[in-house]
């Protein structure tokens, strides 16, 4: 009897953390295809904002963007290291060389500062960029830096143009 109310403490924790273990699993499993579902969504209202006719894309390496059956396009993610962690970027290409425009996926930049680069005072300036003017203007480029927040903004621009140019030569070879 005393070995049992020893071994009670134990044994109530051990069955609230599997009871606990079991509801989140079965939670997860009840909402991952509802994230999943609200994903693509959010991801097709970032492509929709870029290219606002599309009729549908397809993906292999890169997104195709139709209106119609004309193709118009093509998009694809940038990755670049900012302040705080990754940021993930949508870029929009109307040809190899003409960025369409931009929108962030995802980044962990501070708010207030480094968060501003989701911003359309900054995000609206790649519209209609050659690819190669792509950069701040501190580094020769003809984007503007954001004040206070000059390592987002390069991580975002730097991004978009290495992407793109390394996006346009594999193009390029499958030609």
């Amino acid at each position: 009897m005393k070995a049992l109310k020893k071994a009670f403490p134990v044994i109530l924790v051990t069955v609230v953390v599997f009871i606990a273990t079991v509801s989140l699993a079965f939670t997860d499993a009840g909402t991952r295809d509802m994230i999943e579902y609200q994903r693509e969504r959010r991801f097709l209202a970032m492509l929709e904002e870029i290219f606002p006719d599309l009729t549908r894309f397809t993906e292999n390496d890169i997104y195709t963007i139709y209106i119609d059956e004309a193709e118009v396009g093509h998009a694809f993610r940038a990755v670049g290291r900012g302040f705080a962690g990754p940021i993930v970027i949508l870029v929009g290409l109307e040809d190899a060389i003409t960025i369409r425009g931009i929108a962030i996926i995802s980044h962990r930049e501070t708010p207030g500062l480094g968060d501003r680069v989701t911003e359309p005072d900054f995000t609206d300036q790649f519209a209609g960029l050659y690819v190669g003017d792509v950069a701040l203007r501190r580094d020769g480029g003809k984007i503007d830096a954001i004040t206070g927040a000059t390592i987002s903004a390069r991580a975002v621009a730097d991004a978009v143009r290495a992407t793109a140019e390394e996006k346009a030569r594999g193009s390029e070879g499958e030609r």
